[in-house]
């Protein structure tokens, strides 16, 4: 144990790569969600009609042979991307299918009384989008959003497998060099864990923000849990 703890710069190395991939390849997610599940609500046939062929395309295909393909394939054609560019592509769209699939299905199940209420209100389309339905429809994004960005995570593994030197590439390495098997392995797996716990925290917390935001959630009142265990200042005497 005490070899592969002495490789803890490769470790550091290896996160912190994974990490990078992992947010940028969640910054491409989140803005190809939102551009293609917004697609997805729109009244006009040939616009949900892109919404349909992205998500139906990347979401069918696997992450690790849109790797290959942008990595080995589209060079035979002329078209070369560097190793770090075809993993965030793979991974970003990849994930961003299944994240426009949650943007449409969020801005969907906002109340319709809360659409009409902008239609009275003379809002435009726009005005409705920015200012009632997407801000709402966030909160409900949220929760599913923090799962899909670790299952993002976690693919990052794949990219061991074109020569970036992420976490899993750095166990394999370590393993190779010191023979220790199980705590090589052991190590990888508390990492990963690490950072899946780093990310959920930032998605609570962006959720939290969110709530105070919508005014769902005011630290001046009183929980339900504290009105009915009868705290003082509820109105409720024992």
């Amino acid at each position: 144990m005490g070899d592969v703890l002495d490789s803890y710069h490769q470790w550091l190395d290896g996160a912190w790569l994974t990490f990078r991939l992992t947010l940028l390849g969640g910054a491409l997610a989140l803005a190809l969600a939102l551009v293609f599940g917004l697609a997805g609500t729109s009244r006009r046939a040939w616009v949900r009609g892109l919404n349909r062929v992205y998500v139906e395309f990347f979401r069918g295909n696997a992450t690790l042979v849109l790797l290959f393909w942008f990595f080995y394939a589209l060079p035979l054609i002329g078209l070369r991307f560097s190793t770090m560019f075809a993993a965030v592509l793979a991974l970003g769209l990849n994930i961003g299918a299944y994240g426009a699939e949650v943007v449409r299905g969020s801005i969907k199940a906002v109340p319709r009384a809360q659409y009409e209420a902008t239609v009275a209100l003379n809002f435009t389309p726009y005005q409705r989008m920015r200012r009632v339905l997407l801000p709402q429809g966030f909160a409900l994004m949220l929760p599913p959003f923090g799962n899909l960005i670790i299952e993002l995570m976690k693919g990052t593994a794949i990219v061991s497998l074109v020569g970036l030197v992420d976490l899993t590439r750095v166990s394999k390495n370590i393993q190779g060099s010191t023979g220790q098997t199980i705590a090589a392995f052991t190590m990888v797996l508390v990492l990963y864990f690490v950072i899946a716990q780093v990310l959920q925290l930032a998605v609570r917390y962006a959720e939290r923000r969110v709530d105070r935001m919508l005014g769902r959630r005011l630290p001046s009142e009183p929980s339900l849990g504290t009105i009915a265990a009868g705290a003082p200042g509820t109105g409720v005497s024992g």
